[in-house]
This record gives C-alpha cells, structure tokens and sequence, in this order.
C-alpha cells in the first residue's frame, strides 16, 4: 500500500510553467522598439549609455550576491531589465561615468540592501535616477535635440514647452523625434512593447489605465494640453514597465486601481503646481510605500467572513 503524505506549504498553491526568468527577458524583448528608437533618434550616444547601465547593473548584481554567498542570477534577466530602465530615464548627454554611479546605486541600494528580487519596497532603477538627480542635477537637465532634426543644440524638454502654452508637433511627440530622456521621446515604441506585455499577461492594464486616465481627466480639467501631457515626459515608460513592477505594485484589482489613480494625481500636482516639470519618478515611489497598505485593506474578505 502507497504510504501517502499530506503536504503543507505556504501559498501560492496554482502552478505555472511560467518562470520569473521568462518574465524578465519578454520584458527586455518589450523594450527592443524603445532602445532602438533611443539609438535612433540619438545616435551611438544612446547605445553607449544602455550598454554601460546594463553591464553596470549585471556586474553590481553579481558582486553583491557573491559577497553574500548567495547564489548568481544574473541570467535571469532582472539586472538587465533595471539597467535599460534606469538607462531610458536618463538625457543622452549623460557621461557614461554618472551612468555607471546610477547602474551601482540601482542594483546596490534599490534592490540588494533589502535583500534582492522580491524583496525590494522601490523599483531600482527609479532609486538610481532619484540619486543621480540629486547628486548631479545640472547633467541631468542638460537636453538636445535628436539628431534626426536639424538643428542639434540644447533644447527644453516637451513638458517644459507644454507647461509655458506652446504650441507642441504631436506626431514628433509621439514618434519620438523630439527632445527629452532617451525612453521619454517614442511613445509608439513604448506603447508597442505594453501592448506585448499586457497580451502575454505579464503586466496588468489596470495600472496604466488608471494612471493615463487620471493624469488625462485631471489636465484636461486643470485647462492643460492633456494629450501633450500623456505622451510628454517619462509617462508612458512609468506607467507600463515601472509601475506595474510586480514586486511593488498592489496585488489586488482595487488596490491597482487606486494605486494608478494616485500615480496619476501626484504627477498631476508635480507637472503642474511644483517646481519641478516631470513628476513620475517621485509619484511612482511615494505610491510604492502604500503598497503594503493597499494589499492589506484592498484584500477580498474570506468566503464566510463577516464584513
């Protein structure tokens, strides 16, 4: 007779075949378009930049987990996701040195001080462009145009020009032939790989949508281009891969929600009333603090509980 054993481990008991490797590198397949659309748009700069983030955060993983005894992971794609993050965020007349600083920071403080993948309160990359902006605020509000149009020189950002109510190209917006970061300029491109992303079910909808709606409804209603301020700035790029993080975002449908809606509302504020145009990077990062909240008072009751 079979001796049976009853096994009892903690959840989630539905299985997938469906591995976090597999996520992180479809991620990185999603960003293709927009990396190209960088190196398009600006030249070998771009290229330059990525690369060093990438190799930055992949060597800075792997030093840390070997100080720690822990085993390597660098092959599972999260490094590499953070480093073309956290490399989009950035002008690209970044020096490849404060790159490097950035790539360090993002994979060391953002993500290995609180104990690596699945640990991590913050997305990495926006903590390693929080640092940059602070230490080094002049470089990273140094722009150009892309090289694609014809007068090359130092340029104001789209939101810049959307905030003093004047008059934006919104094809140029929208294909990325305008200046701004390297992941702020192609919204096609970005938009492609979401649309990837949300079709293989790796990323929820309802966290883009509630923070496209949110900052579209709020603009329109604040007399503001709302257009302008959906495909101006690091929107776009926020809303569908840094946002939706799955280690810091809600895990419930109405924590998710609310969760985009107040991502949206604070970049509202920032872009509008602050002292300081683009306002993703805080609004993601303040809204990543009341994640824990908003799983625990969004959670379904229990079949049987008693509201």
């Amino acid at each position: 007779m079979m001796n049976d054993q009853l096994v009892v481990s903690s959840s989630p008991h539905v299985r997938d075949v469906t591995t976090i490797s597999n996520i992180m590198w479809s991620v990185v397949k999603a960003l293709i378009p927009a990396v190209l659309a960088a190196v398009y748009f600006f030249g070998f700069q771009a290229f330059s930049i990525i690369m060093v983030s990438v190799i930055g955060c992949v060597a800075t993983e792997y030093l840390f987990q070997s100080v720690r005894g822990k085993k390597i992971t660098i092959n599972d794609g999260s490094a590499v996701i953070t480093g073309v993050l956290l490399a989009l965020t950035l002008p690209p007349t970044s020096p490849l040195w404060m790159v490097l600083v950035g790539s360090v920071v993002a994979i060391g403080l953002g993500k290995h001080v609180f104990g690596g993948l699945g640990h991590n309160p913050f997305n990495p990359a926006l903590v390693g462009r929080a640092f940059i902006l602070a230490a080094y605020p002049v470089r990273m509000t140094n722009w150009i145009n892309p090289i694609r149009m014809v007068d090359v020189t130092t340029s104001a950002t789209p939101l810049s020009i959307v905030n003093q109510g004047a008059p934006i190209d919104y094809w140029n917006l929208f294909i990325g032939n305008i200046g701004g970061s390297l992941g702020e300029t192609s919204a096609l491109a970005l938009l492609l790989g979401g649309a990837y992303l949300i079709y293989k079910g790796y990323i929820n909808w309802r966290i883009p949508a509630a923070i496209l709606s949110t900052v579209f409804i709020l603009s329109f209603t604040a007399g503001y281009d709302p257009i302008a301020h959906l495909f101006a700035g690091g929107l776009i790029l926020g809303a569908f891969y840094m946002a939706t993080d799955m280690v810091t975002s809600p895990i419930t449908k109405r924590g998710r929600w609310i969760f985009g809606i107040g991502i949206g509302l604070i970049v509202v504020i920032i872009r509008l009333w602050g002292g300081y145009p683009e306002g993703v990077l805080y609004s993601i990062l303040l809204m990543n603090t009341a994640v824990p909240l908003l799983d625990r008072y969004t959670r379904p009751r229990s079949f049987g509980e008693v509201a």
